[in-house]
């Protein structure tokens, strides 16, 4: 899904080779920020993690790098810690998508012919038509999905 992956510049897009995915984290004194952790796509699950909890952290006390907040490639927002279900996220120029992630909740599922709770997440995507359409775009969450059903394959 590489058109989710890059930048909308000059009237073309501007797909990029490397994942460098930018993590919204909203600011204690206000304010939201969006840096980027890069080459996400070279990392294991628990290297991201790591990268992840050491941006917000650094985030939060000020302590950015001016390189981790010039290039994500595509952004990830989530609101699930605050108890949000769904998110709707607005895409941040150049970037062409972002995905946002709702919390974590459970929900009536039909298994076997039986009802049963089950944990699950509204996860939605905006990107830029320029750059792609719906189709590839539901064919992107459908993917993301999959993966996270999956956590053994991350």
């Amino acid at each position: 899904f590489a058109e989710f992956n890059g930048f909308y510049r000059d009237g073309g897009f501007e797909p990029s080779e490397a994942v460098h995915v930018g993590m919204a984290i909203a600011l204690r004194g206000g304010g939201l920020v969006a840096p980027a952790l890069h080459d996400a796509r070279d990392q294991d699950l628990d290297a991201l993690m790591q990268g992840f909890r050491d941006l917000v952290q650094r985030a939060r006390s000020g302590h950015l790098r001016s390189s981790e907040l010039a290039d994500p490639t595509i952004t990830v927002t989530s609101l699930g810690e605050r108890g949000v279900e769904a998110v709707f996220p607005i895409i941040y120029p150049p970037q062409v998508a972002i995905v946002g992630f709702g919390a974590v909740t459970e929900r009536p599922w039909v298994q076997d012919g039986r009802l049963i709770a089950r944990q699950a997440l509204t996860a939605s995507l905006a990107a830029d038509h320029r750059a792609s359409d719906g189709h590839r775009g539901g064919l992107f969450l459908a993917a993301i999905a999959d993966v996270l059903q999956q956590p053994e394959l991350l």
